[in-house]
């Protein structure tokens, strides 16, 4: 039976899409493509905060439910599959609210799962992150539990390394009954796109170009680095909310000296590398192989720099264990519509902290089939 997954992420580039066959454990990848978010759209997504109206949020929340659901016809299209062979959308959703831990712990994505299901007339899955936090988890990261089962090695101690908006690591020890653990080091991309677009009016620094004509400022770095966030022991998550530009500013308004924009930014790749690599040491010392999927493995400043931050670790992109890296989050969430319509717990209580495993998402089942 067939999946759709859909991901738009931290960044908000593009709706990654992948259409996926599964056959019990073992899956193929029939198509994937990444469908470019308009700049508009983005920057409004992007402003969106506490200060914004239910109206605004509203109409995003429908105008992305209208994107996701082209991009799947799209891909269905594309990939000349029936649609009545299609199981399941899962939908991630974007998150614009990510606020674990407290009294009233919460977060929340949107893009209307129900317009998916109606204009696709196909079941969709959404609101993966809800059940975790309702049973006392972080709710995020979530892919994990896909690694595991995909990516794990009797013998090899292996690590997955997503850099996106956020980075996060997914620690797979060697050994049948060692439990997978993971969780958001820090910022990935979303700082340097967020800071790129203010200083040079793109949406990213392609392939660090910018950053690269930059001067790295180490006591800046430290600065950075002394966030409490950094410190905090796992389980922990984090998104736009926290690691914003409204971050960094409190940072440079508290810093002892003005620095030029392009330092900044190369700032900004150390402080990525910097504290992916101090979770790593820390918390998984004797790693052995890296994979890294997401936006950042073509950010050559960062590969390198991890590289040569953990030089006794073999660093790869996951395309070495057969997964594109772009696609790999869209393929976590079609798997992740898979569990739920059989049922299956698809949380892991050691990565998010929840008392239990639960089963994620919520169903929206068409009224008919008429993509």
């Amino acid at each position: 039976m067939y999946y759709i997954g859909l991901m738009s992420g931290t960044s908000m580039d593009a709706v990654d899409t992948a259409l996926l066959e599964f056959d019990n454990d073992k899956f193929q990848l029939i198509g994937y493509e990444q469908y470019p978010i308009a700049d508009d759209l983005r920057k409004a997504v992007k402003q969106v905060s506490a200060r914004t109206s239910l109206q605004d949020i509203s109409k995003l929340d429908n105008i992305l439910g209208h994107l996701f659901a082209q991009s799947a016809l799209n891909i269905i299209r594309q990939t000349n599959t029936p649609p009545a062979d299609i199981a399941a959308i899962g939908s991630h959703g974007q998150t614009v609210l990510h606020l674990p831990g407290g009294n009233h712990s919460r977060t929340l994505q949107i893009g209307d799962a129900n317009i998916i299901a109606y204009k696709t007339g196909i079941t969709t899955v959404a609101d993966f992150r809800r059940m975790d936090i309702a049973a006392g988890g972080e709710g995020a990261p979530l892919a994990p539990a896909f690694h595991a089962n995909y990516f794990k090695s009797d013998s090899r101690h292996r690590l997955i390394l997503n850099i996106g908006g956020i980075a996060n690591i997914t620690i797979l020890a060697a050994g049948p009954d060692i439990v997978t653990r993971g969780f958001d080091s820090g910022p990935g991309n979303g700082l340097l796109d967020d800071w790129n677009q203010r200083h040079c009016g793109t949406h990213m620094d392609k392939e660090g170009h910018w950053a690269n004509r930059g001067q790295a400022d180490s006591e800046f770095l430290n600065h950075l680095q002394n966030d409490a966030f950094f410190s905090t022991a796992p389980p922990k998550s984090t998104g736009r909310d926290f690691f914003n530009l409204d971050w960094l500013e409190n940072k440079l308004s508290s810093f002892v000296r003005s620095l030029q924009a392009q330092d900044v930014q190369a700032t900004l790749v150390d402080l990525t590398i910097h504290s992916i690599t101090e979770a790593i040491v820390s918390h998984a010392p004797h790693t052995e192989e890296i994979y890294i999927c997401g936006g950042g493995v073509h950010n050559p400043l960062l590969f390198d720099g991890l590289k040569a931050q953990l030089a006794d670790m073999r660093i790869e992109s996951t395309e070495k264990l057969g997964i594109n890296p772009d696609a790999v989050e869209a393929v976590t969430f079609a798997w992740l519509a898979k569990c739920r319509l059989e049922g299956t717990a698809a949380n892991l209580p050691s990565v998010t902290g929840a008392r239990e495993p639960v089963v994620l998402g919520a169903v929206y089942a068409p009224t008919s089939r008429h993509a």
